[in-house]
């Protein structure tokens, strides 16, 4: 092995010990929770190596970064998602390698994955992006949609040719009434999951937690965490 894809190892069996600990706190199975690990700002080189140690989910944020990457390292069996806020002049493109876009949050966004999906002729996953911080009707400083938008983006999902409802996804607020209160943001979260299902039984991915509030995320009920700098290492300032 390479010194780097010793780091990766080691780091990973480190979150990979965090994720399995807290799911036995959480009395929950570790088959529970899939771990994406967010390889933004890092060269297809480390995605290469995190798929042989194992990786299956990887993510990014950025269409300019993510495409060539994703291009480079299309022979591996990878489940690519798109976590950032997302441009709809950027949607053709990342529709021809992202599996799932995780920050869908308004209706044009759906309107133009639907059109570029059937045209590329692919299905894409889809998850609502929730903004624990943003008024009854806006939406939150990283993106998303306040809580009472979800019902009817997800509809709206639901019924758009080549897009799969998959579930919810949120980023910790870091303000408003959940500012610093990671689990209980994400239990709350979950509880707009619950009433997501009884319409839309099959999204259940619930998509919280970073490499600082995994835990939390899980015990609150979380799918799928999104893990970046614990396994790639801190990133290097841009700009």
């Amino acid at each position: 092995m390479t010194d780097r894809k010793d780091e990766l190892a080691g780091n990973l069996a480190k979150v990979e010990e965090r994720i399995t600990a807290a799911c036995a706190a959480a009395g929950r199975a570790r088959e529970d929770v899939t771990l994406i690990v967010v390889t933004k700002t890092y060269p297809a080189d480390d995605v290469r190596m995190l798929a042989e140690l194992g990786v299956r989910h990887v993510a990014e944020n950025r269409d300019q970064d993510a495409a060539p990457k994703a291009a480079a390292c299309s022979d591996l069996p990878l489940s690519w998602h798109f976590v950032g806020q997302l441009q709809t002049n950027k949607v053709r493109s990342v529709v021809g390698y992202a599996d799932v876009v995780q920050s869908v949050d308004r209706s044009r966004l759906v309107t133009t994955l639907s059109k570029e999906a059937v045209r590329a002729g692919r299905e894409v996953g889809c998850l609502i992006q929730v903004a624990l911080d943003a008024s009854v009707s806006g939406r939150g400083e990283r993106g998303g949609v306040a809580p009472g938008g979800i019902e009817e983006l997800a509809d709206l999902v639901a019924g758009s040719p080549g897009l799969r409802l998959g579930g919810l996804m949120t980023v910790a607020p870091l303000s408003g009434e959940y500012a610093g209160r990671q689990q209980a943001a994400f239990e709350h979260l979950v509880d707009l999951s619950t009433d997501l299902r009884r319409t839309h039984p099959a999204a259940n991915m619930v998509s919280a937690g970073m490499s600082t509030d995994l835990e939390q995320a899980v015990a609150a009920g979380a799918t799928h965490v999104r893990v970046g700098t614990a396994v790639l290492g801190v990133r290097p300032r841009l700009g």
